[in-house]
């Protein structure tokens, strides 16, 4: 891991305790970005102790892909629309009758869906390498994301004494699947590599790629409760 690396890494860990120390903690970007948070922290951690193959390929690729989340942060903080994955999550963050645990997987469809697949083509230009060859350590980070959204579920899910089969939560959360979610990013990040001698169609794909995803994330962010 080159030091370069492991300081795209740290930066990310920093950039998301500014902002988590700058917004109210039932912001729906705010809860997003403390289950991030705990995600960027335990790759950072595991990419000194042997977990990873390609532990500087890995520094790379997560510093690339918080720096998508980031970007999205840095837009809306300018005023300005961020990508469409993104948009239901900072448009809808402070909307009443919204579950937290709604913001959490809305935010991790956007940047598992959309930001994950860009984020290895990425890191496969700046590094030579083909998909293929990270494909073993994107498998790894995707059992600490599984680790930590089962996590993030049992921490804000009520109590099952609290719900009911006709509960409106469990259907929303019946939308979305994290194994679903990382199979359909590695099926795009094949999808987009094939279209990389097309630019126009690579560039077209993208754009309804990011549309697509985010019209699932506004459909988990379906208000449940009184507005």
């Amino acid at each position: 891991m080159t030091i370069g690396q492991e300081s795209a890494v740290d930066r990310a860990v920093d950039r998301m305790r500014e902002i988590a120390a700058q917004l109210p903690p039932t912001d729906g970007v705010a809860v997003f970005n403390r289950m991030y948070l705990t995600v960027t922290e335990l790759v950072r951690d595991r990419l000194a102790d042997g977990y990873f193959a390609d532990p500087a390929a890995m520094a790379g690729l997560d510093g690339v892909f918080a720096a998508r989340y980031l970007a999205a942060v840095d837009e809306d903080r300018a005023g300005r629309r961020p990508a469409a994955c993104w948009r239901p999550l900072f448009e809808l963050r402070g909307t009443p009758g919204i579950h937290p645990l709604q913001f959490a997987l809305a935010g991790m469809n956007a940047h598992i869906e959309n930001d994950l697949p860009l984020s290895v083509l990425d890191t496969c230009r700046l590094t030579g390498c083909a998909p293929e060859q990270l494909e073993g350590d994107y498998l790894r980070i995707n059992t600490l994301l599984a680790q930590v959204e089962a996590q993030v579920r049992t921490t804000l899910l009520p109590e099952p004494a609290e719900l009911s089969a006709a509960d409106p939560l469990l259907h929303v959360l019946g939308v979305w699947s994290i194994d679903r979610a990382r199979d359909a990013a590695w099926a795009s990040v094949l999808a987009l590599r094939e279209l990389r001698r097309l630019p126009p169609a690579a560039r077209l794909a993208a754009e309804a790629l990011s549309g697509s995803v985010g019209m699932v994330s506004r459909a988990l962010l379906v208000p449940l409760g009184p507005a």
